[in-house]
């Protein structure tokens, strides 16, 4: 059963009548609208009869359409064209702090180049005050840009008393009325503005379409050069099965916008009364009265809405925040603009009802909605708490396994200003980034300790218990110790979740306790609203033999013993879009445990050690070679990657922590000009229970591959340590 769609301000499906009229553009009607033959009458035509439908809908001129390829290009084009045209007469733009970034990042951009902006306020009702407009003028200003409708709230500005103080100064208008068309009535003349924005996607035509009203007498600088189409403003040859598309919708809303709309406000109303109802606490965003009908943002308190909405994702499909950000955790600018608190703002939801909804759906979400909110608030009835077989761990955690680290540039800053210990016998302490501590018993015999937990990563209780104690026994590993014995780390929503999924983590972590040959010796748990658990560990090692992670030589041969993509594959895993052969391979692969380097050790002689984790590849290569004291040579080509992963990357499946790491090594990392983005992901990937990345002498090289084959040793020769002060990266 597919979940409900409440999700109309993000996009909208096709009308069947616009099916239809696109139909022929795909089967037959192909001819290039500039060609003087034929076919190119035939699509010239339908470009025509589409401006002239949209001129309908918004009571323009037909010649006062010009199409693009969306909502962004129009407002790129109104406000950077406006912006070129009237620059010898000034070089002021006035926004609002509301807009869609489709409008902040234009302004933004245009900061950076000689322009400045201002950003206007609102009140918490997300509203533009017209005063303070004024206020902002100045004899520099050239352009006003607010949007008519807001995308998350569905606060609609007063646009037609803010463009009258415009024209009284005579400041061109644009309003970004992406989310309004096809909601409300939406006439040009009666709000009074020079240039319009529409998107196709949100009002039931394709994506990849919009257009953008320009008043007759306003001139603007065209963005995209090339032939004379769409009036000598925006050359390349017209996407006409798409403006086909456009027109017909814009056509259908002439007609039905106001049965259409009432639809929207009835559903929308019904699902705000069922929710007020069951859950009084809850806060609506907007403005109560002049608000889009089909709008509702519900700040849900105490609790975060990626939460909610993963318990929902089989029932519900709606957006945390603004669409365009719907796996952020930061609070929404616009929630922020308004004074809303972060902790409410990070607890909303924002429901678009559409022209196809459905009162019985709206029934359903509401009671879906109800349901999932009580048992994340930990309702203490047994019939409001998730059972065994159906929770979903995933579903109670914001990020991902070690992919939940602290950003390591903001880790750096805490810990150098933190006392370095001074006892003889701490032979491994905080005064460098390897992964345990050590300490000195007597002259042969060293003790190591760590500590390592993070939320999960698979659903599958025991799997992530499993996982986990891999994750920390390789810290110990890493520093070429073997392992005593263990101590168990767990927080769990016990009002939530059953205590038998507890039992299945913990049983997956003696499994492979026991196959370390370490036993599990009590522990520490606490009441948490986020499951997570992991281990202390402790070791034992001699103090000659003890391996660090910044010990390595210039010359040295760098390996890597497991494939690189753990963090992008479980993101993929928890959005259910990952096939069953890779969750088979990467769960096998975090499960393998790191103890090879022992055997490696005593054969060969390892310069440095580290384990994979939460800063990715890169980030810990970047702490073995001293943040600057050595360099590095990465040969891209010899990096093993578990397959899929560009793929995943490609369609925006990234952690959180895996940009930031991106963004620290940026720092550190000389990058071939070969080098695509998704790969500079891939080794930036915060990796859970990765493999490790040791160094040894040139000379052994095929010796360490070669034993390692015949151990059946997974390794990979991925570069070499430089004397100099940057890694590259070929």
């Amino acid at each position: 059963m597919q979940p409900i769609y409440l999700d109309y301000n993000a996009t909208t499906p096709l009308l069947p009548e616009v099916i239809t009229a696109m139909k022929p553009y795909l089967e037959s009607f192909y001819g290039n609208p500039s060609s003087a033959h034929r076919y190119g009458i035939q699509t010239k035509a339908a470009i025509t009869r589409a401006r002239g439908q949209i001129a309908g809908l918004i009571g323009c001129r037909p010649e006062e359409i010009l199409f693009t390829s969306g909502g962004t290009e129009s407002n790129n084009l109104a406000i950077k064209g406006i912006s070129s045209a009237r620059r010898n007469q000034g070089n002021h733009i006035i926004t609002s702090s509301v807009e869609h970034p489709a409008v902040t990042e234009v302004c933004r951009y245009l900061e950076q180049n000689g322009f400045t902006a201002t950003y206007l306020p609102v009140d918490g009702f997300g509203m533009v005050d017209p005063d303070d407009l004024e206020k902002a003028i100045t004899s520099r200003t050239i352009l006003i840009s607010v949007m008519h409708a807001n995308n998350e709230v569905g606060t609609i500005q007063p646009i037609a008393e803010l463009s009258k103080i415009a024209k009284a100064f005579g400041i061109p208008f644009h309003t970004d009325a992406a989310q309004s068309i096809g909601k409300i009535p939406v006439t040009v003349d009666n709000l009074g503005i020079d240039l319009l924005t529409i998107a196709g996607h949100k009002l039931y035509a394709p994506k990849g379409i919009g257009a953008l009203y320009i008043r007759t007498g306003v001139q603007i600088d065209k963005l995209i050069h090339g032939a004379s189409h769409e009036f000598n403003l925006r050359a390349g040859t017209e996407n006409v099965l798409e403006i086909t598309g456009l027109g017909a919708a814009a056509e259908w809303m002439t007609r039905h916008l106001p049965d259409a709309a009432g639809n929207m406000r009835k559903t929308r109303d019904q699902l705000e009364d069922l929710l007020r109802k069951a859950i009084p606490e809850i806060l609506i965003n907007g403005h109560p009265e002049r608000r889009l009908p089909n709008t509702l943002s519900v700040s849900f308190p105490g609790t975060d809405a990626n939460t909610l909405l993963d318990a929902l994702q089989d029932k519900i499909a709606a957006s945390a925040g603004a669409a365009c950000h719907s796996d952020s955790v930061v609070a929404s600018s616009v929630l922020r603009a308004m004074g809303v608190p972060d902790e409410a703002a990070l607890g909303t939801i924002r429901f678009s009802t559409g022209q196809p909804s459905a009162a019985d759906d709206v029934r359903i979400a509401a009671d879906s909605v109800i349901q999932a909110y009580r048992k994340i608030k930990g309702a203490s009835e047994p019939t409001v708490q998730f059972e065994a077989e159906t929770a979903r761990l995933t579903q109670f955690t914001r990020g991902l396994g070690c992919a939940c680290k602290l950003r390591p540039q903001d880790l750096e800053s805490i810990l150098k200003k933190l006392p370095r210990p001074a006892d003889p016998n701490l032979l491994v302490g905080t005064d460098t980034s390897d992964d345990a501590a050590v300490y000195k018993i007597n002259d042969d015999t060293a003790i190591v300790q760590t500590v390592d937990f993070f939320t999960p990563i698979v659903d599958d209780p025991y799997t992530f218990g499993a996982i986990a104690a891999v994750n920390a026994l390789s810290d110990v590993y890493a520093m070429g110790a073997k392992p005593m014995w263990a101590l168990n780390l767990a927080a769990f929503p016990a009002k939530r979740l059953p205590m038998s999924i507890l039992e299945k983590i913990l049983q997956g972590a003696q499994s492979v306790a026991e196959k370390a040959g370490i036993s599990i010796a009590g522990g520490h748990t606490i009441e948490d609203s986020e499951p997570k658990y992991g281990l202390c560990v402790t070791g034992v090692v001699h103090p000659d033999k003890i391996l660090r992670n910044h010990t390595a030589r210039p010359g040295d041969s760098l390996f890597l013993t497991k494939p690189l993509g753990t963090g992008i594959i479980t993101t993929g895993i928890k959005r259910k879009i990952v096939d069953e052969d890779l969750y088979k391979e990467v769960i096998a692969s975090m499960l393998r445990l790191n103890d090879d380097i022992l055997a490696i050790a005593e054969n060969f002689l390892v310069t440095a050690c580290t384990d994979v984790t939460g800063f990715g590849l890169l980030g810990h290569l970047i702490e073995m070679c001293g943040k600057g004291r050595l360099g590095a040579e990465i040969n891209l080509s010899e990096v093993p990657v578990f397959s899929g992963v560009r793929e995943l990357v490609l369609a925006d499946v990234i952690p959180g922590g895996t940009l930031n790491n991106l963004e620290y090594a940026n720092h550190h990392i000389k990058w071939a000009e070969r080098v695509t983005r998704t790969e500079k992901i891939i080794l930036s990937d915060a990796q859970t229970s990765g493999g490790l990345l040791f160094s040894a002498p040139k000379r052994d090289k095929d010796g360490v591959v070669r034993f390692c084959k015949e151990k059946g040793i997974f390794i990979s020769w991925i570069g070499m340590i430089t004397d100099g002060q940057k890694i590259s990266v070929q």
